[in-house]
């Protein structure tokens, strides 16, 4: 279908444009306003009968695997929601600004590693730790009264957009001595990189034009951050360990992030988050005999990685065994926040939970102390990382958790550099501290213009199939994928895709809001690419290693090979009456608007070999599994 245009949201720009280069929070910070989320209009809803029949299956050849493999993770029933999109924004707390429904892997936020995941609890019933998420729909009872539709002219100042990259220095292995200053020098290019980019945006004069934010603005930083990812790498290879940093290298330009004091419409944060979460919120609830699921906060911890010296050859790998120590009993502390939400009093997250993960983490350094003394002088205070905080609202037991040169941990290689101590070289740039990006808070969890109450899935159907042309080969492991465009707006349509439908109806998606007849259940069908490179798990933009198979022969481009693709099905028990009004919506980024073409999923692999292996041997044997 074409969208129309006319239907997504513009924003304008105030008559003066101001910018300040957040150079060590990784972001640049151009003040814009926005409509203070308003609904999506009603021409963005469609009649699922007008919707033409547009979805096509490709002909099962000789050759081909027509098997289905059903994974059954259940519909977020442990309330794992969150504002994290650890796939696209690695690093990043809160940077999809909208909140996300989480299934599968229960440990699993920004600041994950690969490694954390292996370890922790899934709500898949067969044991897959993978981890899929998604917008969450809302109702928003206000939308559209009496069909009038939202005013395009109702317009206010909503925060300030930043371009915003994942932190770096904090997801370095050990530094090795002998590469430190090269490393730190890397860093500080990354830095620079940024603060130039911030510049460009704060001379435009339409800095959300898609033209500009693409061609201008972020390609160009990709490719500069790219290059110096790869020096950094091959700096870290002379030790005999190469780490793909490249999925590091997309950074994002987005609007309106608010932050404490809010703009009227969930911005607010508490003033103390964990308290918050495990008990205020939630006793206000029962009190007031209403349903509630509480913002699930996350672990917050001063980074390890950062504080610590240049490594002796002869203690990298201790060293980086008791950090990945670290980062598990991190996973372990999230994993907990979800299992236990709501339990105990105002003191239960310290008692029960970061009050043992300190004691943890105390000894875990202590180690890392050892093993670098033995060869080199041993470094001094570590202790001092032990205590940990959340990372909900900008609180928590790190001293620098959403404060100066912080943002929400994310230190983008300008201050603390990867490996160094205290007394590494001072940044390029001097600047002011950029706050914090919002967290989901109230009874609705509302953030940036997501308003109305959570929609809870009747189903989710998460499914791995088969290729139309030729036998599937396994995911690699930590495969990571994303369906869809969060921004079709400023990003342009390339990567968008229309996955509304209604039950009964699945043979036609669309790219506007459906009403479904009677009966009908609201779907939402995000169809993931079923090809992969065989080499890469992730790539710059988190989707170059990954196609598409053709819509017709449901054959993969040359050099890449079948997968087994997966699909993800999100059923709605939602009235028709609130459909015709217009008053369900997707959680969005603040300039689209609720754009419903803004749909997206997000996945990353955790499947176990063995669990791989009996998916692909479904699959190519054209059976139906669970």
């Amino acid at each position: 279908m074409t969208h129309r245009v006319t239907d997504r949201r513009k924003f304008r720009l105030i008559a003066s444009l101001s910018a300040v280069a957040v150079v060590a929070a990784g972001t640049a910070t151009v003040a814009l306003a926005a409509k203070d989320g308003e609904p999506a209009p009603l021409g963005a809803f469609a009649p699922i009968e007008k919707v033409s029949k547009n979805v096509v299956e490709p002909k099962i050849g000789k050759n081909g695997a027509s098997g289905v493999f059903r994974v059954d993770c259940g519909t977020n029933e442990t309330g794992k929601f969150s504002a994290d999109n650890p796939v696209a924004q690695p690093g990043l707390k809160h940077g999809a600004q909208h909140v996300h429904d989480f299934v599968g892997n229960q440990s699993i936020s920004a600041e994950s590693t690969d490694e954390s995941l292996v370890d922790a609890e899934t709500t898949c019933r067969n044991g897959d730790r993978s981890s899929y998420f998604w917008p969450v729909v809302r109702i928003n009872t206000k939308a559209n009264p009496q069909d009038v539709g939202s005013n395009p002219d109702k317009i206010k100042e909503n925060g300030p957009g930043e371009v915003a990259c994942p932190g770096v220095a904090q997801r370095l292995p050990a530094v090795p001595q002998r590469v430190r200053d090269e490393i730190i020098r890397n860093l500080q290019q990354l830095s620079q990189q940024l603060k130039e980019a911030s510049d460009r945006v704060a001379s435009a004069q339409n800095p959300a034009d898609p033209n500009f934010v693409n061609n201008t603005v972020l390609g160009p930083l990709r490719g500069k951050r790219v290059a110096t990812l790869e020096r950094i790498a091959n700096a870290l290879s002379r030790s005999g360990r190469k780490p793909n940093l490249t999925p590091l290298a997309d950074c994002d330009l987005r609007w309106g992030h608010g932050h404490g004091g809010g703009h009227g419409n969930g911005g607010n944060h508490s003033s103390k988050p964990h308290k918050f979460a495990a008990d205020g919120v939630l006793q206000q609830a029962e009190q007031n005999g209403a349903e509630q699921d509480a913002a699930t906060p996350t672990i917050k911890c001063p980074s390890a990685r950062e504080a610590l010296p240049g490594v002796p050859d002869q203690a990298l790998d201790e060293v980086d065994n008791n950090l990945d120590q670290l980062d598990k009993q991190i996973a372990e502390a999230n994993q907990r926040l979800v299992k236990t939400k709501g339990q105990g009093g105002a003191n239960f997250i310290d008692n029960a939970i970061l009050g043992p993960l300190k004691d943890k983490r105390t000894a875990t350094l202590d180690r890392i102390a050892i093993a670098i003394g033995r060869n080199a002088e041993k470094p001094q205070g570590l202790d001092r990382l032990a205590k940990c905080g959340l990372n909900e609202g900008d609180e928590g037991g790190n001293e620098n958790n959403g404060n100066e040169n912080n943002n929400g941990g994310n230190n983008n290689g300008g201050n603390n550099n990867g490996g160094a101590t205290t007394t590494t070289a001072a940044p390029t740039t001097t600047v002011a501290p950029a706050p914090p990006l919002a967290a989901p808070t109230g009874k609705n969890l509302e953030l940036v213009g997501n308003n109305g109450k959570i929609v809870r899935p009747a189903e989710v159907k998460i499914e791995y199939r088969g290729n139309a042309t030729s036998k599937v080969t396994g995911m690699p492991k930590f495969l990571k994928m994303v369906v869809g465009d969060a921004k079709p707006t400023s990003r342009g349509p390339a990567n968008a895709r229309a996955t509304w439908t209604c039950s009964g109806f699945e043979d036609r998606l669309s790219d506007k809001y459906v009403i479904c007849p009677n009966g009908s259940k609201v779907m939402r069908v995000h169809d993931f690419a079923g090809c992969w490179d065989g080499k890469n798990a992730d790539s710059a933009n988190h989707r170059d290693h990954v196609r598409f198979a053709d819509k017709q022969t449901g054959a993969c481009p040359q050099g890449f090979k079948a997968i087994p693709q997966l699909r993800i099905s999100i059923s709605y028990n939602i009235s028709r009456d609130i459909q015709q009004k217009g008053q369900y919506q997707l959680d969005a980024f603040p300039e689209e608007n609720h754009n419903p073409f803004s749909d997206h999923n997000d996945f990353a692999n955790v499947n176990s070999d063995q669990t791989m292996a009996k998916i692909v041997k479904c699959v190519n044997d054209g059976r139906k599994c669970s």
